[in-house]
């Protein structure tokens, strides 16, 4: 399928027509996830409108409308950074593409690195809340227990029965969001351990927050690509990130397609 405006609003069109139950955010790696849904219209990132390609290994960087489980779904696959350089406003523009083509359900996914001791590699993670370490003056910002969380309950119960039904292990925690793009230092994954996050990465929180703001539940899963910095043995690389995930990712797929099965 070619991927210029007119495919954009053939994709728009179709969405209208028949409304998505879900949008997708797929990290680094999710290729398995791609791969269970049948495609019906594809753009990519640079043909839609307050979007451009990305830049980073892994993001394949389209839009897909078609059938999960039989259901119908938008799949974002890959995403925008601010690391690359991109304002949060178009970070965040993935999210509202979803909402203007009738999503009401959000589910953001990303590569993460493990900081709970029981989140080994290749660990599946539901996010209960999360900590911004993104912000200017972060820790004047309020954390965990001091405000609403973003992820909805219901959305995480639903998962966890998906995982369930598909006979995946599913944890559950705190993720902890960083801006990169380099890795953080094991002081840096203390400082993280001991304001209670059990994972760290580099996205979905903006995402997160804005689906919120657009009247979206939203819920998401942290797919863990390594342990944090200082808890291993060796360095961490994109390229054992985009590895882990990749053989991750297959459990992540039943996962999801048995989430959507459930709508």
């Amino acid at each position: 399928m070619g991927c210029n405006m007119g495919d954009f609003a053939a994709l728009r069109d179709a969405a209208q027509a028949n409304c998505p139950v879900a949008a997708m955010v797929l990290g680094s790696g999710m290729g398995a996830v791609t791969e269970r849904i049948t495609p019906r219209h594809i753009c990519g990132f640079g043909d839609i409108p307050g979007m451009v390609a990305p830049t980073v290994a892994g993001h394949k960087g389209q839009l897909i409308y078609g059938e999960l489980s039989g259901r119908p779904i938008l799949a974002f696959t890959g995403r925008l950074h601010f690391y690359e350089g991109h304002p949060w406003e178009r970070v965040v523009r993935t999210v509202e593409i979803a909402a203007e083509l009738g999503a009401k359900l959000l589910i953001l996914t990303n590569a993460s690195g493990g900081i709970a001791e029981s989140l080994g590699p290749g660990s599946l993670m539901a996010l209960t809340d999360h900590i911004e370490l993104n912000r200017p003056n972060c820790w004047n910002q309020p954390g965990p227990g001091a405000r609403p969380s973003p992820y909805s309950p219901g959305v995480r119960d639903a998962l966890d029965q998906a995982a369930r039904k598909a006979d995946v292990i599913l944890d559950d925690g705190v993720y902890a969001a960083v801006t990169g793009p380099t890795y953080e230092s094991p002081a840096e994954i203390r400082a993280i351990r001991a304001w209670g996050g059990d994972a760290v990465g580099m996205s979905t929180t903006r995402e997160a927050l804005r689906g919120t703001e657009l009247g979206m539940e939203v819920g998401a899963i942290s797919c863990i690509a390594n342990r944090a910095a200082g808890l291993s043995g060796g360095p961490l690389s994109h390229h054992e990130v985009l590895e882990v995930v990749t053989a991750a990712s297959g459990r992540l797929a039943a996962l999801l397609a048995a989430f959507v099965q459930s709508l």
